[in-house]
């Protein structure tokens, strides 16, 4: 280094010095992170109802379940669906029940009185496609 450079050097390390005032401090990070959704416990037979349901509802198949929406449970369980189509389907199960677990309740209590369907004994997926079958038998057909 030659003399020049050292001088230079020195001016500018005592004008850092004077100018503390202007020295600028970052924060350290404040990160926080949410935390872990907690789900309620469901029983096994609204489980399997609510991965019968999705299923039938990602086929649009929906028309037999439909003649025993009352309260219009459905749409609410429908928006929410479509809302969140992007979760993978145990996921999408946990999430659609933890909000819309009664929307759900609602509809197997009609389909329950209307056919004396016992959804407590409904424990497969199977068992329902089943069920859909049978109610969809009783449809009576249009010859138009």
């Amino acid at each position: 280094m030659t003399e020049e450079e050292k001088n230079a050097q020195v001016q500018a390390d005592t004008e850092i010095e004077e100018n503390d005032d202007l020295k600028v401090v970052m924060p350290e990070a404040n990160k926080t992170t949410m935390p872990k959704e907690e789900f309620k416990e469901q029983p096994d037979y609204l489980k399997v109802f609510a991965n019968f349901y999705i299923a039938e509802s990602d086929a649009d198949d929906l028309e037999v379940i439909n003649l025993y929406d009352e309260n219009h449970n459905m749409v609410d369980i429908n928006s929410y669906l479509l809302n969140n189509i992007h979760f993978p389907r145990k996921k999408l199960i946990d999430h659609v029940l933890q909000y819309h677990d009664y929307n759900f309740k609602n509809l197997l209590k009609v389909m329950a009185d209307k056919t004396g369907v016992k959804p407590e004994e409904m424990l497969t997926y199977e068992a329902w496609e089943k069920w859909d079958e049978e109610q969809r038998a009783k449809i009576p057909s249009s010859l138009s």
